[in-house]
């Protein structure tokens, strides 16, 4: 590209001012190496996804109640295989009213076999009981 220089002349006459045109050679043009990257198209985002937390549920407790009059001072046990339960030696049932008798096996996941015992010492007669993970339940047991 060729730049255009005005330039002012004079001619014999003194009213008349001529202008010639004078070409000078542009500057050399400088190409470039390589074109520029194009910008990656924005990715429109939802919410920011939350994760579940996963809660281990544990199986609902096992309930067993007694009634059963074993006379006062006397305390009721409960002996078995299952949850915190053993043949050996016993774990005293809460006494919640005249007669009745209590206990909760948390985490019980197999059904629960158990006897009950008048002071850990004297089982009751008659077959084992058992009760079902998760189960509420109330026996008689006869001595």
């Amino acid at each position: 590209m060729k730049k255009t220089i005005k330039k002012e002349t004079e001619s014999k006459a003194p009213a008349k001012k001529t202008v010639v045109a004078v070409s000078k050679p542009a500057a050399p043009v400088t190409k470039s190496v390589a074109p520029a990257a194009k910008a990656a198209p924005v990715k429109e985002t939802a919410a920011p996804v939350k994760k579940k937390t996963v809660i281990k549920k544990e199986p609902p407790a096992t309930i067993i109640f007694a009634k059963i009059d074993i006379g006062f001072g006397n305390h009721l046990y409960i002996r078995g295989e299952g949850q915190s339960l053993s043949w050996d030696h016993g774990i005293a049932m809460d006494c919640v009213g005249n007669g009745l008798w209590t206990t909760t096996i948390k985490d019980a996941a197999i059904p629960v076999v158990f006897k009950l015992l008048v002071n850990d010492l004297s089982w009751s007669t008659g077959s084992d009981f058992v009760a079902e993970p998760g189960q509420s339940l109330t026996v008689e047991p006869t001595f």
